[in-house]
């Protein structure tokens, strides 16, 4: 597999609505597999097709818990439920961090690397990482929803 570069804010891309995936092929699998090897290279625990200069509506989350990683394939949330304010940062914006209130826990409707369409919920840190990648396929940075921003010297001590 393949270490994709990570494009940068303010790349044009990371702004854009990003195509549905319509072929459900080897290409599809080996950018899920370069995508997650990417974002374990970069110790991040998200990663989608835009943040590797790719207009494609695929992302993968894998928070290191025994849910394991997820594929996202043209996802879309379709309950949310709760709030819940922490902090977060993105490969896209190296050393950036901010409070951002996203739902507790939320139900998603997306497709496996088949083409099957699946549902699963999501709560607490996962479903905070689901809605930040899913964010990135319709060209919406955290960065408009961050709420207070926190240095790299506050991170140390962090509680929302």
């Amino acid at each position: 597999m393949a270490i994709l570069p990570i494009v940068m804010h303010p790349d044009p891309i990371l702004e854009k609505e990003c195509e549905k995936v319509t072929a459900f092929d080897k290409k599809l699998k080996k950018l899920l597999a370069n995508m997650y090897e990417t974002m374990l290279e970069a110790d991040g625990v998200g990663l989608a097709a835009p943040q590797v200069g790719i207009d494609l509506q695929v992302a993968v989350v894998d928070i290191g818990d025994d849910t394991g990683t997820i594929e996202l394939i043209n996802p879309e949330i379709v309950e949310e439920d709760g709030s819940q304010t922490d902090l977060e940062g993105c490969l896209s914006f190296p050393g950036l961090y901010g409070e951002v209130t996203r739902p507790y826990s939320i139900k998603v409707r997306t497709f496996d690397r088949k083409g099957r369409m699946i549902e699963f919920q999501a709560q607490d840190f996962l479903a905070r990482a689901i809605q930040h990648e899913i964010d990135h396929l319709h060209g919406v940075l955290f960065t408009s929803k961050v709420e207070k921003y926190v240095t790299e010297e506050e991170l140390e001590g962090y509680e929302a």
